[in-house]
C-alpha cells in the first residue's frame, strides 16, 4: 500500500473534534509514508486532513473538478493539484490513483463516494480496502442500516466483509494493511450458493 484516498466533509462550522481526527487521520497517513490522496478542497475536513499530512511531511494529492477549483474552495498549498473537468472524472482518477480508500464523516458526497467504491469493489471492479474513521460515532447508523441490509439479505455476508471501520486513524490503518477480500465474492455475480 502506497496511496490512501480519503472521502470527507467539506462544510464549515463543524465541531472541532472532526476537524481534529482528520488532522490525525492525516498526519498518521503521512507518518506511514503513505501518499493522500483526496478532493482537493480547503475547507472543513477536506482542509484539515490535507493540512494535518503536510504538517507531518506528507505528500498530498488534490483532484479537483473545475467547478470547484475556486480560491474558496481549492486547497492552496498541496503537493499537487489535478484539475478535471468533472465530478466523474475526479472520482475515476482518485479510485485509480489510491491502494486503499478512508472515508471521515460527511454528507451526501462523501456517502455517495464510499457507497460507489464499495459497490465497485462487490462487483470486482478492484481488490481494495475500504474503511470508515468512526470518529464520534458519526458511523454508528450507517453500520446498523448496513447489518439491517445485510438480515433482510440485499448485502451477503461476504460483502459485509468489504467494510473496516475503526475509532482510531491507527487502528484503522493497521485494518487497511492486514486487509485480505472475502472469498465468495464472485456469489453475487454468478448467484451460486
Amino acid at each position: 500500500m502506497k496511496s490512501i484516498c480519503v472521502y470527507c466533509g467539506s462544510a464549515d462550522n463543524l465541531r472541532p473534534e472532526y476537524l481534529e481526527a482528520a488532522s490525525h487521520m492525516g498526519a498518521a497517513i503521512a507518518r506511514r509514508g503513505l501518499e493522500l490522496w483526496y478532493g482537493a478542497g480547503g475547507t472543513g475536513l477536506m482542509g484539515a486532513v490535507a493540512d494535518g499530512a503536510l504538517q507531518a511531511g506528507g505528500q498530498v494529492i488534490g483532484v479537483i473538478p473545475e467547478l470547484f477549483n475556486t480560491p474558496r474552495l481549492a486547497h492552496t498549498g498541496l503537493t499537487r493539484l489535478e484539475v478535471v473537468a468533472s465530478m466523474h472524472e475526479r472520482k475515476g482518477r482518485l479510485a485509480q490513483a489510491a491502494d486503499s480508500f478512508i472515508a471521515l464523516p460527511g454528507g451526501y458526497g462523501t456517502f455517495e463516494e464510499l457507497f460507489e467504491i464499495l459497490t465497485w469493489s462487490q462487483i470486482g471492479l478492484h481488490q481494495k480496502p475500504v474503511g470508515l474513521l468512526n470518529v464520534l460515532g458519526y458511523f454508528d447508523p450507517l453500520l446498523i442500516l448496513v447489518e439491517h441490509a445485510r438480515g433482510e439479505g440485499f448485502i451477503y455476508a461476504e460483502h459485509r466483509a468489504l467494510l473496516m471501520h475503526a475509532d482510531t486513524p491507527e487502528v484503522l490503518l493497521d485494518s487497511l494493511y492486514d486487509y485480505q477480500p472475502p472469498g465468495g465474492l464472485e456469489r453475487w455475480l454468478t448467484r451460486e450458493d
